[in-house]
């Protein structure tokens, strides 16, 4: 017996160490997640197996995720995809209050949405409105889903308010976005980042993180709050003047700098052709379609547009899946990528489906979706965005021989995002890029790339909403510029002309609200000059804005290159000012003579046609005009073997 409690003791002793140690790991494990998912996550995650609450990227952005076989939520407040991605159409709309305050959803609400079929969670977490649009910011859009556009090529495309990004890694306050996030997987990007291998070659796997904002919820996110820390940005060390563009254009017209093709196409030789047709063309005195004093040789242009209508073969690239690719954003600050692609992959005339018959080839990503779906926000390392387009190039360089043969000089992109001059650099690098960001500091090459305008549309069912202005004789205002302080120039705008003059209507950020919206339309369209200073990049939405509104551009913004720089001349419709000249501001413009004032708005409605969006595009729009830009780039570009 003595000898039997001689075996049990040591057993029981053992035992109890080892219920020690696993209660020991079981709190320590409840007291990590208490710290790392609070509001209650900690016993969800080990007891609710329908939930995977994972942490991923840096700064412990909460990532949620809700399996169910085939179907899935998607909680994200900002975007709408389309319905057919999914396994059901069943939507949830969920009003997450003002100021993004507590959301109240919980992971057992979540479980019976999973058991209902439900594939698609919306938040709505308000959204302060500056009243101007910004860069990098999409200000203007105060709920969560205003419509999804359905268009006759049967795709359904993204309409819903696009939050606020912290560009350049930088914070946002609680103060100017009151907004919920969070990410989900779509099954469109786990196919996108591992799609099936082709001609020996495949996308790496990226991690598919996006950018996450704050809340206070007892529901899927992480708090996430401070004072916004902006990222001081210098003026430029070397400044490029307008008219040293000029000089640089003229230069990129008499020598290519092009690569010659690996091997000759007779599509390059129609090409070459449609160059000396262009310059050797019927000179044009007097043209009823256009207005010859804003472009630099309008004859060329006619002739020009019109080889592009005849000739010119685009072949789409069918590769990518959504949301990064063919997914196009028609509202917003971002919509002039979105709606190139849209009007472009649904048109008759200039798209084949025979890539052998093509002239150019587009490469129809979105960088805005690109940054929205891979970058993890204040993270400040966009890598990962780079290195999924090099996989992209990759990818179709493998698969089919048009890429090597010219190093990419037949291939384009539009691109709207201020990042993309970042993205696309190396892999990208002999494109013909349209970009918004068109910083000749940052790689944009005048005379191969083109500057894509950046149109803010408010209305994506009516992207000519409020189109139009007071004639030249009833704007009793000087000057008008209103909105956000972004960058280094627009607080030393406002040092000089902040209530100084009373009709120098210089303001800061307006605030939200529909009467505000309309008060900054209706100052725009009673203004003579509309200033248009750089934020955070080079390039701004107030240029298009004020040609919309028929208000004078003053563009201040050193290294700019003003949109279509190529062919139309800014001098005839804009007053292109150096940065430094902002305390001479009232100045220079009270020394306009009313004549010219006169000229230039008259310019400004003229040139109006080629900035505006259709539905069904029409002769000299803006899509066809982007359009013309890379083909006529192409044309002074090309090189034979």
């Amino acid at each position: 017996m003595e000898l039997l409690n001689g075996f049990k003791n040591p057993f029981r002793s053992e035992y109890k160490r080892w219920v020690f140690l696993v209660g020991l790991v079981a709190i320590s494990h409840l007291l990590f997640q208490s710290f790392l998912l609070p509001y209650g996550n900690a016993l969800r995650s080990l007891l609710l197996p329908g939930i995977d609450d994972s942490i991923e990227g840096n700064y412990g952005n909460v990532v949620s995720r809700v399996r169910s076989g085939s179907k899935s939520v998607v909680v994200r407040n900002t975007l709408t995809i389309n319905g057919s991605d999914f396994s059901t159409r069943d939507v949830i709309l969920f009003n997450g209050g003002n100021g993004g305050g507590d959301v109240g959803i919980s992971s057992r609400k979540i479980g019976d949405w999973v058991e209902k079929g439900v594939s698609k969670v919306i938040f709505d977490g308000n959204v302060d409105d500056d009243y101007a649009s910004e860069n990098g910011e999409d200000l203007n859009e105060n709920a969560v889903l205003e419509e999804v556009i359905r268009d006759q090529d049967n795709y359904v495309n993204a309409t819903s308010r696009i939050e606020q990004v912290a560009k350049h890694g930088r914070e946002v306050s609680t103060g100017e976005l009151r907004d919920v996030n969070t990410t989900s997987q779509y099954p469109a990007l786990s196919s996108m980042a591992n799609p099936t291998p082709n001609a020996g070659s495949s996308f790496r796997s990226t991690s598919l993180q996006s950018d996450h904002t704050v809340s206070k919820s007892n529901s899927l996110m992480v708090v996430k709050q401070g004072k916004k820390k902006m990222r001081c940005e210098m003026p430029p060390k070397t400044v490029t003047t307008i008219d040293e563009m000029n000089r640089i254009l003229l230069r990129h017209r008499r020598s290519s700098r092009a690569m010659r093709p690996r091997r000759s196409s007779i599509r390059d030789q129609e090409i070459f052709a449609a160059k000396s047709r262009i310059e050797n063309g019927p000179v044009i005195t007097n043209d009823q379609d256009l207005y010859a004093p804003v472009f630099r040789n309008v004859s060329l242009f006619k002739r020009s547009y019109e080889l592009m209508e005849r000739i010119l073969k685009v072949y789409v690239y069918k590769d990518g899946k959504k949301p990064i690719f063919h997914l196009p954003i028609l509202k917003g600050l971002y919509a002039s990528e979105g709606w190139f692609m849209k009007l472009m992959q649904g048109n008759k005339h200039f798209v084949v489906k025979d890539p052998r018959r093509a002239h150019l080839f587009y490469m129809p990503f979105s960088s805005r979706m690109l940054e929205y779906t891979l970058y993890v926000r204040n993270s400040h390392n966009r890598t990962n965005l780079r290195q999924f387009l090099k996989d992209y190039t990759e990818t179709i360089s493998a698969k089919y021989p048009y890429f090597n043969r010219t190093d990419g000089a037949d291939h384009f992109l539009v691109a709207c995002h201020d990042w993309a001059p970042y993205e696309t650099r190396h892999h990208m690098e002999h494109c013909i890029k349209a970009l918004c960001n068109a910083d000749v500091t940052a790689g944009f090459k005048i005379g191969r790339d083109v500057s894509l305008p950046e149109t803010y549309v408010r209305s994506a069912r009516n992207p000519l909403r409020d189109l139009g202005g007071k004639p030249a004789s009833q704007r009793h205002i000087l000057a008008f510029y209103a909105g956000s302080m972004h960058g280094y120039l627009r607080p030393i705008l406002l040092k000089h002309w902040k209530d100084k003059e009373a009709d120098m209507r210089i303001l800061g950020p307006m605030p939200p609200g529909v009467a505000s919206k309309m008060n900054y339309i209706q100052h725009m369209k009673s203004t003579k000059y509309c200033i248009c200073p750089k934020g955070y990049e080079v390039n701004s939405p107030r240029v298009v804005e004020s040609i919309f509104y028929e208000c004078v551009p003053v563009i201040i913004s050193d290294n700019f290159v003003p949109p279509f720089f190529e062919v139309l001349d800014w001098g005839a419709f804009s007053i292109i000012l150096a940065e430094k000249d902002i305390p001479n501001l009232k100045d220079i413009l009270t020394s306009i003579p009313q004549e010219r004032y006169l000229a230039l708005q008259l310019g400004v409605r003229k040139v109006q046609r080629h900035f505006l969006w259709h539905a069904k595009p029409e002769r000299y729009d803006l899509f066809h005009m982007t359009l013309h830009s890379i083909w006529y780039n192409r044309v002074y570009q090309i090189k034979l073997r």
